[in-house]
């Protein structure tokens, strides 16, 4: 069980990640959480920083989907915003957000890597699947209050891998 929550790789920030990388793994798409891993909870604005990024990912050809288990009024003003296809009110880690994701890419489990802030929706439901995982700080302490509950649970087992050398932030 652990497996299926280890992260592949963990990031102080998604500006860190290095697409040409992913490339070299076969990686053709990426599935992006909103929320805590591009822009701070329930921000409806993707700063210059993130349409800069973002143009680069397009840029190295890779395709991108935002998955987010948030209300589909707020993923969608946010895609609007940055022209990216997404899944709302994703329910992850559901298997079927994941391939919903999948299809709007147009790429396989194992060309696909999938970014988030959370370890039990965004990296286990991302591994459960077979895509690689990458898991990112969060932005911001301000968040839904079952994410910050999830938190509680999550915390010890972060630094428990850690502490045991089975991820180190990147």
């Amino acid at each position: 069980m652990l497996e299926l929550l280890r992260p592949d790789l963990y990031l102080e920030s998604v500006h860190r990640l290095d697409l040409d990388a992913l490339r070299r793994r076969g990686i053709r798409g990426l599935i992006l959480d909103i929320d805590n891993t591009l822009v701070p909870w329930n921000d409806p604005d993707a700063p210059d920083s993130l349409r800069a990024w973002l143009t680069r990912i397009r840029a190295r050809g890779l395709a991108v989907c935002l998955v987010s288990n948030n209300t589909r009024q707020r993923v969608a003003a946010f895609a609007a915003a940055t022209g990216i296809p997404y899944v709302s009110e994703g329910r992850k880690p559901a298997v079927r957000v994941y391939r919903a994701a999948l299809r709007a890419l147009g790429t396989t489990a194992a060309e696909t890597a999938a970014l988030g802030d959370q370890i039990y929706p965004d990296v286990y439901g991302a591994k459960r699947m077979g895509i690689y995982s990458v898991l990112v700080s969060p932005l911001s302490e301000r968040e839904f209050v079952g994410t910050r509950i999830k938190r509680l649970l999550e915390r010890p087992l972060l630094r428990a891998m850690i502490r045991r050398g089975l991820i180190r932030p990147e």
